[in-house]
């Protein structure tokens, strides 16, 4: 594929002719005006893995990322581990008051004396 000379891309993004910069880390830069008018370009080079800084005025405004599927909980093993050690429950007790805000002087109380 060939590559764009200005922004070292593959001109097939449509993103050539200086309308976008790659930088040594290989992240690419293109102004809010540059993205609006090239989102589909865009898309395939973060569909790609690539990451896009969007700019205005030479500032950084946002950044687009590929998308990534975040782990969560694993469910089956926090059950097993709750079988080996014979837990029934992880939580046995929520204060009723748990979810009240705390009082404005909470972090300047010493803590209590240790027994």
């Amino acid at each position: 594929m060939p590559t764009c000379k200005h922004a070292g891309i593959p001109t097939s993004t449509g993103l050539a002719g200086g309308q976008a910069r790659v930088y040594s880390d290989g992240i690419t830069t293109v102004t809010v005006s540059n993205a609006r008018r090239r989102l589909g370009a865009l898309a395939r080079l973060i569909e790609a893995g690539e990451t896009v800084i969007v700019t205005s005025n030479g500032q950084r405004i946002f950044d687009i990322l590929p998308h990534s599927t975040r782990g969560g909980i694993n469910r089956e093993a926090i059950e097993e581990l709750k079988r080996r050690h014979g837990v029934e429950r992880l939580v046995t007790y929520i204060a009723d008051d748990f979810d009240e805000p705390l009082p404005e002087d909470f972090f300047l109380q010493p803590l209590p004396e240790k027994p």
